[in-house]
Protein backbone atom coordinates (compact mmCIF):
# COMPACT_ATOMS: atom_id res chain seq x y z
CA UNK A 1 0.00 0.00 0.00
CA UNK A 2 1.39 3.35 -1.01
CA UNK A 3 2.05 5.88 1.73
CA UNK A 4 1.79 8.81 -0.67
CA UNK A 5 -0.85 11.31 0.43
CA UNK A 6 -3.49 12.52 -1.94
CA UNK A 7 -3.19 16.28 -2.50
CA UNK A 8 -6.00 18.37 -1.12
CA UNK A 9 -8.20 20.12 -3.68
CA UNK A 10 -6.96 23.67 -4.32
CA UNK A 11 -3.29 22.78 -3.67
CA UNK A 12 -0.35 21.63 -5.81
CA UNK A 13 1.07 18.17 -5.23
CA UNK A 14 4.62 18.50 -3.83
CA UNK A 15 5.86 15.86 -6.30
CA UNK A 16 4.54 17.80 -9.29
CA UNK A 17 6.97 19.84 -11.43
CA UNK A 18 4.71 22.80 -10.73
CA UNK A 19 5.70 22.66 -7.08
CA UNK A 20 9.17 23.93 -8.03
CA UNK A 21 7.68 27.10 -9.48
CA UNK A 22 7.40 30.08 -7.15
CA UNK A 23 3.84 31.42 -7.61
CA UNK A 24 4.99 34.88 -6.49
CA UNK A 25 7.43 35.09 -9.42
CA UNK A 26 4.52 34.46 -11.79
CA UNK A 27 2.25 36.99 -10.13
CA UNK A 28 4.27 40.01 -11.30
CA UNK A 29 3.76 39.54 -15.09
CA UNK A 30 0.11 38.56 -14.57
CA UNK A 31 -0.65 41.61 -12.40
CA UNK A 32 1.28 43.88 -14.79
CA UNK A 33 -0.71 42.58 -17.76
CA UNK A 34 -4.00 43.19 -15.95
CA UNK A 35 -2.83 46.72 -15.10
CA UNK A 36 -2.03 47.45 -18.76
CA UNK A 37 -5.36 46.06 -19.98
CA UNK A 38 -7.29 48.20 -17.48
CA UNK A 39 -5.11 51.22 -18.24
CA UNK A 40 -5.91 50.95 -21.96
CA UNK A 41 -9.63 51.01 -21.22
CA UNK A 42 -9.47 54.46 -19.58
CA UNK A 43 -6.38 56.38 -20.72
CA UNK A 44 -7.83 57.34 -24.12
CA UNK A 45 -10.70 59.31 -22.60
CA UNK A 46 -8.47 62.28 -21.72
CA UNK A 47 -6.73 62.34 -25.10
CA UNK A 48 -9.84 62.47 -27.31
CA UNK A 49 -9.45 66.10 -28.36
CA UNK A 50 -5.71 65.82 -28.99
CA UNK A 51 -6.15 62.68 -31.09
CA UNK A 52 -9.01 64.18 -33.09
CA UNK A 53 -6.91 67.26 -33.89
CA UNK A 54 -3.78 65.28 -34.79
CA UNK A 55 -5.64 62.81 -37.05
CA UNK A 56 -7.88 65.49 -38.60
CA UNK A 57 -11.01 63.71 -37.49
CA UNK A 58 -13.89 64.41 -35.12
CA UNK A 59 -14.27 63.88 -31.40
CA UNK A 60 -17.19 61.55 -32.15
CA UNK A 61 -14.91 59.48 -34.38
CA UNK A 62 -12.34 59.00 -31.59
CA UNK A 63 -15.09 58.23 -29.08
CA UNK A 64 -16.35 55.59 -31.53
CA UNK A 65 -12.88 54.01 -31.53
CA UNK A 66 -12.96 53.86 -27.72
CA UNK A 67 -16.42 52.27 -27.80
CA UNK A 68 -15.29 49.69 -30.36
CA UNK A 69 -12.35 48.73 -28.13
CA UNK A 70 -14.73 48.03 -25.24
CA UNK A 71 -17.14 46.11 -27.49
CA UNK A 72 -14.38 44.00 -29.06
CA UNK A 73 -12.90 43.08 -25.70
CA UNK A 74 -16.28 42.26 -24.12
CA UNK A 75 -17.59 40.28 -27.09
CA UNK A 76 -14.46 38.10 -27.40
CA UNK A 77 -13.74 37.51 -23.70
CA UNK A 78 -15.60 34.18 -23.50
CA UNK A 79 -14.11 32.79 -26.75
CA UNK A 80 -10.71 33.91 -25.44
CA UNK A 81 -11.29 31.94 -22.26
CA UNK A 82 -12.20 28.84 -24.27
CA UNK A 83 -9.06 29.18 -26.39
CA UNK A 84 -7.07 29.09 -23.13
CA UNK A 85 -8.35 25.54 -22.63
CA UNK A 86 -7.51 24.57 -26.20
CA UNK A 87 -4.16 26.25 -26.81
CA UNK A 88 -2.95 26.40 -23.21
CA UNK A 89 -3.10 29.29 -20.75
CA UNK A 90 0.53 30.32 -21.11
CA UNK A 91 0.35 30.29 -24.90
CA UNK A 92 -2.90 32.25 -24.94
CA UNK A 93 -1.58 34.77 -22.42
CA UNK A 94 1.61 35.46 -24.36
CA UNK A 95 -0.23 35.52 -27.69
CA UNK A 96 -2.64 38.08 -26.24
CA UNK A 97 0.30 40.22 -25.12
CA UNK A 98 1.85 40.00 -28.59
CA UNK A 99 -1.37 40.99 -30.37
CA UNK A 100 -1.92 43.79 -27.85
CA UNK A 101 1.62 45.10 -28.37
CA UNK A 102 1.27 45.01 -32.16
CA UNK A 103 -1.99 46.92 -31.82
CA UNK A 104 -0.27 49.62 -29.74
CA UNK A 105 2.51 49.85 -32.34
CA UNK A 106 -0.05 50.27 -35.13
CA UNK A 107 -1.78 53.00 -33.10
CA UNK A 108 1.53 54.86 -32.69
CA UNK A 109 1.98 54.97 -36.46
CA UNK A 110 -1.69 55.69 -37.26
CA UNK A 111 -2.01 58.41 -39.93
CA UNK A 112 -5.78 58.51 -39.60
CA UNK A 113 -8.80 57.28 -37.67
CA UNK A 114 -9.16 54.04 -39.66
CA UNK A 115 -5.70 52.78 -38.76
CA UNK A 116 -6.21 53.85 -35.14
CA UNK A 117 -9.36 51.72 -35.02
CA UNK A 118 -7.46 48.73 -36.43
CA UNK A 119 -4.63 49.08 -33.90
CA UNK A 120 -6.42 50.26 -30.78
CA UNK A 121 -10.03 49.11 -31.13
CA UNK A 122 -9.52 45.77 -32.86
CA UNK A 123 -6.00 44.46 -32.17
CA UNK A 124 -5.75 45.73 -28.59
CA UNK A 125 -9.33 44.61 -27.95
CA UNK A 126 -8.54 41.12 -29.26
CA UNK A 127 -5.27 41.02 -27.33
CA UNK A 128 -7.06 41.96 -24.10
CA UNK A 129 -9.67 39.25 -24.66
CA UNK A 130 -6.93 36.66 -25.15
CA UNK A 131 -4.70 37.59 -22.20
CA UNK A 132 -7.19 38.48 -19.45
CA UNK A 133 -8.89 35.05 -18.95
CA UNK A 134 -5.54 33.19 -18.51
CA UNK A 135 -4.50 35.72 -15.86
CA UNK A 136 -7.23 34.60 -13.45
CA UNK A 137 -6.95 30.93 -14.42
CA UNK A 138 -3.18 30.83 -13.88
CA UNK A 139 -3.42 32.53 -10.49
CA UNK A 140 -6.02 29.97 -9.45
CA UNK A 141 -4.04 26.97 -10.77
CA UNK A 142 -0.69 27.91 -9.26
CA UNK A 143 -1.86 28.94 -5.81
CA UNK A 144 -0.37 26.41 -3.34
CA UNK A 145 -3.42 26.75 -1.08
CA UNK A 146 -6.74 28.57 -0.83
CA UNK A 147 -5.30 31.46 1.19
CA UNK A 148 -2.60 32.09 -1.43
CA UNK A 149 -5.23 31.88 -4.13
CA UNK A 150 -7.32 34.56 -2.44
CA UNK A 151 -4.27 36.81 -2.03
CA UNK A 152 -3.26 36.30 -5.66
CA UNK A 153 -6.72 37.17 -6.97
CA UNK A 154 -6.76 40.21 -4.66
CA UNK A 155 -3.49 41.41 -6.19
CA UNK A 156 -4.87 40.98 -9.71
CA UNK A 157 -8.09 42.81 -8.81
CA UNK A 158 -6.06 45.62 -7.22
CA UNK A 159 -3.94 45.90 -10.39
CA UNK A 160 -7.13 46.20 -12.43
CA UNK A 161 -8.46 48.93 -10.16
CA UNK A 162 -5.20 50.87 -10.11
CA UNK A 163 -4.90 50.59 -13.90
CA UNK A 164 -8.40 51.96 -14.43
CA UNK A 165 -7.89 54.77 -11.91
CA UNK A 166 -4.47 55.88 -13.14
CA UNK A 167 -5.26 55.56 -16.84
CA UNK A 168 -6.71 59.09 -17.12
CA UNK A 169 -3.97 60.51 -14.88
CA UNK A 170 -1.01 58.95 -16.68
CA UNK A 171 -2.64 59.31 -20.09
CA UNK A 172 -3.44 62.97 -19.46
CA UNK A 173 0.07 63.73 -18.19
CA UNK A 174 1.80 62.00 -21.10
CA UNK A 175 -0.54 63.54 -23.67
CA UNK A 176 -0.12 67.07 -22.32
CA UNK A 177 3.66 66.88 -21.90
CA UNK A 178 4.66 64.74 -24.90
CA UNK A 179 1.97 63.32 -27.21
CA UNK A 180 -0.91 60.85 -27.19
CA UNK A 181 1.30 58.57 -29.28
CA UNK A 182 3.79 58.45 -26.39
CA UNK A 183 1.11 56.79 -24.27
CA UNK A 184 0.97 53.90 -26.75
CA UNK A 185 4.77 53.83 -26.82
CA UNK A 186 4.78 53.24 -23.06
CA UNK A 187 2.34 50.37 -23.60
CA UNK A 188 4.62 48.77 -26.21
CA UNK A 189 7.59 48.96 -23.82
CA UNK A 190 5.53 47.62 -20.91
CA UNK A 191 4.19 44.72 -22.97
CA UNK A 192 7.70 43.83 -24.16
CA UNK A 193 8.85 43.70 -20.53
CA UNK A 194 5.87 41.56 -19.50
CA UNK A 195 6.55 39.11 -22.34
CA UNK A 196 10.12 38.71 -21.05
CA UNK A 197 8.90 38.19 -17.49
CA UNK A 198 6.25 35.72 -18.66
CA UNK A 199 8.96 33.22 -19.63
CA UNK A 200 8.92 32.02 -16.02
CA UNK A 201 5.25 31.03 -16.27
CA UNK A 202 4.67 27.30 -16.42
CA UNK A 203 1.29 25.88 -17.34
CA UNK A 204 -0.32 22.87 -15.71
CA UNK A 205 -0.38 20.01 -18.26
CA UNK A 206 -3.87 18.77 -19.15
CA UNK A 207 -4.67 15.10 -18.75
CA UNK A 208 -7.68 15.20 -21.04
CA UNK A 209 -8.07 15.91 -24.73
CA UNK A 210 -8.53 19.66 -25.40
CA UNK A 211 -12.14 20.54 -26.27
CA UNK A 212 -13.14 21.52 -29.78
CA UNK A 213 -13.84 25.18 -30.41
CA UNK A 214 -17.55 25.89 -30.73
CA UNK A 215 -17.49 28.36 -33.62
CA UNK A 216 -21.25 28.88 -33.86
CA UNK A 217 -21.47 29.29 -30.10
CA UNK A 218 -18.63 31.83 -30.21
CA UNK A 219 -20.42 33.85 -32.90
CA UNK A 220 -23.72 33.81 -31.01
CA UNK A 221 -22.09 34.62 -27.68
CA UNK A 222 -20.00 37.44 -29.13
CA UNK A 223 -22.98 38.93 -30.97
CA UNK A 224 -25.19 38.76 -27.88
CA UNK A 225 -22.61 40.39 -25.63
CA UNK A 226 -21.87 42.98 -28.33
CA UNK A 227 -25.48 44.19 -28.42
CA UNK A 228 -25.88 44.13 -24.64
CA UNK A 229 -22.68 46.10 -24.00
CA UNK A 230 -23.44 48.44 -26.91
CA UNK A 231 -26.89 49.08 -25.45
CA UNK A 232 -25.48 49.88 -22.01
CA UNK A 233 -22.97 52.27 -23.57
CA UNK A 234 -25.85 54.16 -25.23
CA UNK A 235 -27.16 55.16 -21.81
CA UNK A 236 -24.73 58.07 -21.78
CA UNK A 237 -26.31 59.44 -24.96
CA UNK A 238 -29.99 58.56 -24.64
CA UNK A 239 -30.49 57.92 -20.92
CA UNK A 240 -31.52 54.71 -19.19
CA UNK A 241 -35.31 54.77 -19.31
CA UNK A 242 -36.71 57.62 -21.43
CA UNK A 243 -34.91 58.72 -24.59
CA UNK A 244 -33.43 62.16 -24.04
CA UNK A 245 -33.28 62.73 -27.82
CA UNK A 246 -34.52 61.15 -31.04
CA UNK A 247 -32.94 57.83 -31.95
CA UNK A 248 -32.51 57.68 -35.72
CA UNK A 249 -31.31 55.09 -38.21
CA UNK A 250 -30.52 56.26 -41.72
CA UNK A 251 -32.19 59.59 -41.10
CA UNK A 252 -35.46 58.00 -39.96
CA UNK A 253 -36.63 58.44 -36.38
CA UNK A 254 -37.03 55.00 -34.84
CA UNK A 255 -37.65 56.12 -31.25
CA UNK A 256 -38.76 59.68 -30.59
CA UNK A 257 -37.61 61.82 -27.71
CA UNK A 258 -39.49 60.82 -24.57
CA UNK A 259 -40.04 57.25 -25.75
CA UNK A 260 -38.36 54.21 -24.26
CA UNK A 261 -34.58 54.50 -24.34
CA UNK A 262 -32.87 52.60 -27.21
CA UNK A 263 -30.68 51.07 -24.52
CA UNK A 264 -33.38 48.45 -23.97
CA UNK A 265 -33.80 47.84 -27.69
CA UNK A 266 -30.17 46.77 -28.01
CA UNK A 267 -30.22 44.88 -24.70
CA UNK A 268 -33.32 43.00 -25.86
CA UNK A 269 -31.64 42.06 -29.15
CA UNK A 270 -28.59 40.86 -27.23
CA UNK A 271 -30.72 38.88 -24.77
CA UNK A 272 -32.56 37.21 -27.67
CA UNK A 273 -29.27 36.17 -29.27
CA UNK A 274 -28.01 34.85 -25.90
CA UNK A 275 -31.24 32.83 -25.60
CA UNK A 276 -30.52 31.32 -29.03
CA UNK A 277 -27.01 30.51 -27.79
CA UNK A 278 -28.41 28.59 -24.79
CA UNK A 279 -30.69 26.63 -27.13
CA UNK A 280 -27.64 25.81 -29.27
CA UNK A 281 -25.56 24.86 -26.19
CA UNK A 282 -28.24 22.51 -24.86
CA UNK A 283 -28.47 20.81 -28.27
CA UNK A 284 -24.68 20.45 -28.35
CA UNK A 285 -24.64 18.83 -24.91
CA UNK A 286 -27.37 16.36 -25.91
CA UNK A 287 -25.23 15.45 -28.93
CA UNK A 288 -22.20 14.97 -26.59
CA UNK A 289 -20.37 17.97 -28.03
CA UNK A 290 -18.62 20.70 -26.05
CA UNK A 291 -20.46 24.04 -26.17
CA UNK A 292 -18.55 27.29 -25.75
CA UNK A 293 -19.95 27.63 -22.22
CA UNK A 294 -21.97 24.89 -20.58
CA UNK A 295 -25.42 26.08 -19.38
CA UNK A 296 -24.84 24.06 -16.20
CA UNK A 297 -22.15 26.60 -15.23
CA UNK A 298 -24.89 29.11 -14.41
CA UNK A 299 -26.38 26.74 -11.81
CA UNK A 300 -23.24 27.19 -9.71
CA UNK A 301 -23.65 30.02 -7.18
CA UNK A 302 -19.90 30.58 -6.89
CA UNK A 303 -19.53 30.95 -10.66
CA UNK A 304 -22.50 33.30 -10.82
CA UNK A 305 -21.03 35.44 -8.04
CA UNK A 306 -17.72 35.66 -9.91
CA UNK A 307 -19.47 36.64 -13.15
CA UNK A 308 -21.50 39.35 -11.41
CA UNK A 309 -18.35 40.66 -9.71
CA UNK A 310 -16.50 40.92 -13.04
CA UNK A 311 -19.52 42.61 -14.66
CA UNK A 312 -19.64 45.25 -11.92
Amino acid sequence: MSSRATPVEGTIDSSSPLAAVDPRSMLLPLAAAQFIASYAATNMNVAVTAIAKDLSTTVIGVQTAITLFTLTMAALMIPGSKLSDIWGRRVCFRLGLLVYGIGALVAILAPGLGVLIVGYSLLQGIGSALMIPPIYILVTVYAPNLAARAKGLAVISAAAGVGSATGPLIGGLVTSTVSWRASFTLQVLAVAGIIVLSRRIRDRPTETKPPRFDLLGAVLGAAGLFFIVFGVLQSGTYGWFKATKDFTIGGSVVIGKGGISPVWLFVAIGALIIAVYFWHALRAQRAHRDPLVSPSLFRNRTSNLGLVTQLI
